[in-house]
């Protein structure tokens, strides 16, 4: 492959679903110098987001998910490097000073926060603080911004949203909260919104709710949304394409169908398997081993190969780039994802014998505290229709 074709295979990967094209982002790096050296928190990252679309970015905790987005909405500290470029409907936002970003922010490009409890202000009632949002993009009456702040809550599902309006954050339930904070990053109309794990700390019924909401808000405004979560099975519901980032850039990416069901990366292999899957109850789990990289210091070559089953030389001296696999549209950033491709069964790479569950083992021992725990369930049912065999 030439040099020139390289150049140009990352910006194929940025290709959405969406017709209009309201994020683009190209090579984004986000560096955070400090004391003892420089942290690469992003690294090449690359997507667009399209009208009516819902982007999934999945990845631990440190991978560059929430400093990605926080770039986009131009709220990183001053020491913050940025490089790159970030475009919202054709605007460049890199370089933008505090004051030209804010007819952007929250009118263009809305964040729903991932603690919403230190999101709202104490000492102010949700409906004055969801006002003063519409107030800030809109020259109209404090009374007509309160009406539209009540019709917000009401069109994220919170009852009674003329008297909730006039109650403190500490009055409303977690969940309530959240839609809150929904209710506020929408009372502006914007075109793309970056909920930042918009379901944490929720229970599952309230979670299903919040999603919900989103996606008829989408529906609704054809807003793009941009969702960053640790929880796979709100990816696997709820986007259109997902992208995993790991190291501080992205790894895989493709429609959400792809990405589940043919990894070309191993570590989405990993991430994958080391979540319970009801399908495979008293089956192994399978852990990714060791720890995310230092994004300070960096390995050499594949940041994903200290962890890697299948990582060769080639994979610990050169860093590979982000290139279309053997299916459409999905792209991976391995040197191994054609190998990856022929092996039947991929999560039996991270498989480890010392790591085994059962269904409910609790409720077994409880029943016959002589039976020992077994590692397939498949042999604990066996063991109990022999013992409930009549004896001659």
């Amino acid at each position: 492959m030439s040099e020139l074709d390289v150049m140009n295979e990352p910006e194929s990967a940025t290709e959405g679903l969406g017709g209009d094209k309201l994020l683009k982002v190209e090579n984004l790096s986000v560096d955070f110098p400090t004391d003892d050296g420089v942290v690469h928190a992003v690294r090449d990252v690359s997507f667009t987001l399209g009208a009516g679309e819902v982007l999934g970015i999945v990845g631990e905790s440190g991978s560059g998910k929430s400093v990605s987005s926080m770039a986009i909405m131009g709220l990183l500290p001053k020491t913050a490097r940025i490089g790159g470029s970030i475009k919202f409907k054709g605007k460049e936002l890199v370089g933008l000073s505090y004051k030209q970003m804010q007819p952007v922010r929250g009118n263009g490009v809305a964040m729903i926060f991932q603690d919403p409890m230190t999101s709202l202000n104490p000492v102010y009632t949700v409906g004055w603080q969801l006002a003063e949002a519409y107030l800030a993009h809109h020259d109209v009456s404090k009374k007509a911004a309160w009406a539209k702040a009540v019709e917000a809550l009401e069109l994220v599902g919170i009852p009674q949203p003329d008297r909730r309006a006039s109650q403190y954050p500490h009055e409303f339930s977690g969940g309530m909260r959240q839609r809150a904070m929904i209710a506020m990053s929408i009372i502006n109309d914007p075109d793309v919104i970056i909920a930042d794990e918009p379901t944490t700390a929720l229970d599952v019924t309230v979670q299903a709710q919040i999603l919900d909401t989103l996606l008829r808000i989408r529906d609704e405004t054809s807003a793009g949304i941009m969702i960053i979560t640790h929880d796979l099975g709100v990816v696997a519901g709820m986007v259109d394409r997902v992208q995993v980032m790991y190291g501080g850039t992205v790894v895989e990416q493709g429609s959400v169908d792809e990405v589940f069901e043919a990894q070309r990366m191993p570590y989405t292999v990993g991430l994958l398997g080391s979540i319970p899957n009801p399908n495979l109850l008293g089956k192994r789990l399978t852990p990714i081993k060791g720890a995310p990289p230092s994004l300070m210091n960096l390995p050499q070559g594949c940041s994903f190969s200290p962890r890697c089953p299948l990582a060769i030389d080639e994979c610990r001296e050169t860093e590979p780039q982000l290139l279309e696999t053997d299916r459409l549209g999905h792209f991976a950033r391995c040197h191994r994802s054609a190998h990856l491709a022929t092996i039947e069964n991929p999560q039996r790479l991270f498989a480890h014998e010392e790591i085994g569950v059962v269904e409910n083992p609790a409720a077994l021992t409880m029943a016959n505290p002589d039976i020992p725990v077994a590692e397939d369930l498949d042999d604990v049912e066996a063991r109990l229709q022999e013992e409930e065999k009549p004896t001659s």
